[in-house]
């Protein structure tokens, strides 16, 4: 996990302090202290469910209806007044899907994105064109896919044609935005009267007695600090040493490193 999480921001030139961790699923949660610690991110942000965020996300996420159309033809070539009636019409009938289905959304969003690259190559680019057909023209889409490449490998490749393979369009029905309010942790108890009991652990080559947290339980503004275990129906937490966890107004356990740790 650690060197996956290089892989996208330390060899990608991107500082880990400057991003924080958010696990999700039942075994994530076991893992976050060591992450931070390892990777040299700045904190975590444990929601309060995570065993169950992905099914939640799935329940309140935007509904996405995606359609891709083969263009094969290169940029020079192109019917311009043909091609954003298609897009026109391709957007409509996802739309007339989506409404469909009877989901209650807010609005709709059209996404317009090309799959691009230079004659010769084999892998193309997203080139996003924005949400209005209307604008596409030759001298639009040159400027959208030389930023878009540019940007991807740094330079552009002067003097050869371009050919846009595939039209790629989808159509975004907004949901209702979820009122996290509800995730509130319940007021009433102190944090003492939250510890279930404790436990011997052994870490980093020593052993600790680890209090033993009913996570759900904790109010806000509650601080537990490492080593120390909260468990819940969906997961277990592990807070290391050095480490301590903050209960937020939403319920969230914010992870962050103790003061003097960080000298």
């Amino acid at each position: 996990m650690a060197g996956a999480i290089r892989l996208i921001s330390i060899e990608r030139g991107h500082d880990p302090k400057q991003f924080v961790a958010m696990p999700f699923g039942g075994g994530g949660s076991l893992h976050t202290g060591a992450l931070m610690l390892d990777i040299g991110l700045s904190a975590a942000i444990i929601p309060r469910f995570p065993g169950v965020t992905s099914a939640i996300g799935c329940v309140v996420a935007d509904l996405r209806l995606d359609l891709v159309q083969t263009v094969n033809a290169m940029l020079d070539e192109l019917d311009f007044d043909s091609l954003r009636s298609q897009m026109n019409e391709v957007a409509d009938r996802l739309e007339s899907r989506l409404h469909r289905t009877k989901t209650t959304v807010t609005g709709v969003e059209r996404l317009f994105e090309f799959d691009m690259l230079y004659l010769g190559q084999t892998h193309t680019i997203s080139v996003d064109l924005g949400g209005d057909p209307d604008q596409v023209s030759r001298e639009f889409l040159t400027s959208r896919f030389e930023k878009a490449y540019s940007n991807a490998y740094g330079r552009l490749l002067e003097g050869l044609p371009v050919r846009v393979v595939n039209l790629r369009v989808a159509v975004v029905g907004k949901r209702p935005e979820l009122d996290l309010s509800g995730f509130a942790p319940p007021a009433g108890h102190t944090v003492d009267e939250c510890i279930s009991g404790s436990r011997n652990i052994w870490h980093g080559g020593q052993e600790y007695v680890a209090e033993v947290y009913e996570r759900l339980a904790l109010p806000e503004g509650s601080e537990i600090v490492g080593p120390a275990l909260a468990e819940q129906p969906d997961t277990t937490i592990f807070v290391d040493p050095g480490l301590k966890g903050t209960v937020d107004r939403f319920g969230n356990l914010i992870i962050t490193r103790m003061e003097k740790a960080d000298g």
